[in-house]
């Protein structure tokens, strides 16, 4: 696979944050940057050299983005995975399309995950009323999740018995959905893959990662794990990106169970919120990777520089009057460093924004971090 080289004109699906942060790395490194979104105030066009308003099926504003892109990647994993198989007819796209369509469907992930050989939790696919009509005591207590278009805890119900589990399927509205046992755990942590090829990847620390009503609020690194379960989860995440024959970012969250076994829980195929420590911790940082990945370059060294928390700023913060929160403590903080989305309008859960605090050790900068939160 040939280089890619600046400045290259590099296409990306999707122009929120991660599109924006996406977009700051490659013009950093020197490439020009087409956005295809259909929202005019989509934060990633700020830094882009183009913006594409259209819908993401359009096959006009396809064709124009492949066209005139020497590569594209994807921000989100809901992108129509056959427009990205499109898009591969007329130019590199990575993600594959069979890649996206895999981890934006929890019924084709799970089983992708137990075919590379890695454990999950047990679980059902139910794909019809019959499905939900077998004995389910395997799986309960249990989450029922819907199969697509879940994300930050959206389409999912804990479910204690099997009359519950039946009730919340068909509140879901009989759409296809997976039961999955409620397993014991100690912790969540994820691991970033890049790859490039089977002899080009790298893998980023692991994150430990805290989360609330569903979507995740702190990520300390290195994570507070034993380093060899730490080494465990970065192999998994490599060997599950060899089994997808994956290009590009690949996020994998993992539970740490009570006896300090790991079982994968999910992928995104992109980079991902646990990973926005390395804008600041790391050198290299994942959205630079999403670049060279794309263009066929190495990936970069993934060396902790220092002990982080990262820390997600939800529209919560937002005052209700509209007004800012208090940036003046994280301003006059040496340590923390602030990440906003350019997003127009504040909303409970709606993630606005993030900071990262770097000290001494995880400890340290997760009680700082916690601190300079409370005082926003």
């Amino acid at each position: 696979m040939a280089a890619i080289l600046p400045p290259a004109m590099l296409g990306i699906l999707g122009g929120g944050q991660l599109g924006r942060m996406f977009a700051v790395a490659a013009k950093t490194m020197g490439y020009r940057v087409t956005v295809l979104d259909p929202d005019e105030n989509a934060p990633a066009a700020a830094f882009a050299d183009r913006h594409i308003r259209a819908p993401y099926n359009d096959q006009a504003a396809l064709r124009e983005l492949a066209d005139s892109c020497a590569a594209v990647t994807t921000e989100f994993e809901n992108v129509n995975a056959d427009a990205m198989r499109e898009l591969a007819r007329r130019t590199r796209v990575s993600p594959s399309g069979d890649c996206v369509a895999v981890a934006q469907d929890r019924i084709a992930e799970k089983a992708w995950i137990n075919k590379a050989g890695l454990p999950t939790a047990p679980y059902l696919a139910i794909e019809s009323v019959e499905d939900i009509q077998v004995d389910l005591a395997p799986y309960l207590p249990g989450i029922l999740k819907t199969a697509r278009l879940g994300y930050d805890g959206k389409g999912q119900v804990r479910v204690q018995t099997a009359a519950e589990a039946r009730a919340a399927y068909a509140n879901l509205g009989g759409q296809a959905c997976v039961l999955e046992k409620m397993l014991d755990l100690q912790l969540e942590v994820s691991a970033i893959v890049t790859r490039v090829s089977s002899a080009q990847s790298a893998v980023f620390p692991v994150a430990e990662n805290i989360h609330k009503n569903g979507i995740l609020d702190e990520s300390i690194v290195p994570a507070r794990i034993a380093p060899a379960l730490a080494k465990q989860a970065q192999e998994m995440a490599r060997k599950l990106a060899e089994a997808l024959d994956y290009v590009g970012v690949l996020a994998v969250e993992f539970f740490v169970l009570a006896d300090d076994s790991l079982v994968v829980n999910e992928i995104a195929p992109r980079p991902h919120n646990s990973g926005h420590y390395t804008l600041t911790a790391c050198l290299t940082d994942q959205f630079q990777q999403q670049v060279r990945a794309m263009c066929g370059l190495l990936p970069g060294r993934t060396d902790l520089l220092s002990p982080v928390v990262m820390v997600n700023l939800l529209g919560d913060v937002w005052k209700d009057n509209g007004h800012e929160p208090n940036w003046d403590v994280l301003a006059e903080a040496p340590n923390a460093q602030l990440h906003l989305y350019g997003k127009k309008q504040a909303r409970p859960g709606r993630k606005m924004g993030h900071f990262n605090v770097m000290a001494a050790s995880a400890d340290e900068a997760l009680d700082q971090a916690r601190a300079l939160k409370d005082t926003l």
